[in-house]
């Protein structure tokens, strides 16, 4: 009886030790990425939590069981976060800092909010027709603020992005520091601008997954209208006396192919690669993630709100 109770018990422990040693070859670094605690700079939940702890649990069954495998991704960096549990879904790199490229228009979005002209007319001077994305914008208009976050958001203008900094009180240079100010009261301190648009300049622009997370954050609880420009679809501006017309369509991605999405920014330029923010809605769980440094953002964004939706229980959406 003694001899059977020792083989049962080799076997048991046999049967632990491959299961371990499968887990650390087929987790890799993956698993170590989903569940890396992150720094708490914001407090970014609905139910004023952030937890990494309880991620253990579910994402081990998923392993055990494969319910769920972690995306095997290019991007350099990324962060999935649930705003209405307080969970990190997934995280690879999530403070590492890098360059942002369209995605600093966040910023510029909730500067140029903060900061509105009491007359609400924003000039548009040569200076500020700059880079090849624009929303097509004419030296001598006046526009309105919530014009120029339409073509901001929907065609990434960069024309835009420097006719409210142009218009700041003090000027563009101020208005980059006003940039950095509001991100340091944010907490980012893995974050710094040195220019409204995202264009590539002297590689001192750079951010963290993780701090693009809090300012997409941010910038959807304080401002119904960025919440309101990054979902819409497209937008027409009537022309006036003092502006032509203009037709604007959502280049972001995912918003008119995975449901629920509901925009926010996507970027690129050689310096940064493909980077998307993406802001999700979908079976009662409310969503941001982050892609940078991406050789295909668009498939990889899928890949990982698959994966995401499917660690806390809901089965993703059918989608193209």
């Amino acid at each position: 009886m003694g001899k059977k109770i020792y083989i049962f018990l080799f076997l048991v422990v046999a049967l632990s030790l491959v299961i371990v040693f499968t887990l650390h070859y087929k987790f890799n670094s993956n698993f170590s990425q989903v569940v890396a605690p992150v720094p708490n700079y914001l407090n970014l939940s609905d139910n004023n939590q952030v937890s990494t702890i309880s991620l253990w649990i579910p994402t081990l069954t998923n392993y055990l069981f494969g319910k769920s495998s972690v995306p095997q991704i290019s991007a350099k960096s990324a962060f999935v976060y649930d705003t209405t549990t307080g969970k990190v879904l997934y995280s690879k790199n999530p403070v590492e800092k890098l360059p942002m490229a369209s995605l600093t228009k966040i910023m510029t979005a909730i500067v140029g909010l903060e900061h509105q002209k009491a007359d609400d007319e924003y000039l548009v001077t040569q200076s500020d027709l700059v880079g090849e994305d624009s929303m097509g914008l004419t030296a001598g208009e006046k526009l309105s603020l919530q014009d120029l976050l339409y073509g901001l958001v929907l065609h990434s203008g960069n024309d835009a992005a420097e006719t409210i900094a142009s218009n700041y009180p003090g000027g563009r240079a101020v208005f980059i520091k006003a940039m950095n100010d509001k991100a340091k009261s944010l907490g980012l301190s893995n974050t710094n601008f040195t220019n409204p648009t995202g264009l590539e300049g002297d590689g001192n622009q750079y951010t963290t997954a993780y701090d693009l997370s809090v300012m997409t954050r941010y910038a959807l609880i304080h401002f119904p209208l960025f919440d309101k420009v990054v979902a819409t679809f497209d937008y027409t501006i009537p022309s006036t006396k003092t502006h032509k017309e203009y037709i604007l369509e959502n280049e972001t991605n995912l918003i008119s192919s995975y449901p629920g999405v509901k925009g926010v920014k996507d970027g690129y330029t050689p310096e940064a690669g493909l980077c998307l923010v993406t802001y999700l809605d979908y079976g009662g769980h409310k969503i941001i993630a982050v892609i940078l440094g991406s050789d295909n953002r668009r498939q990889e964004m899928k890949d990982l709100l698959d994966y995401s939706l499917n660690s806390i229980g809901i089965a993703p959406p059918n989608h193209g």
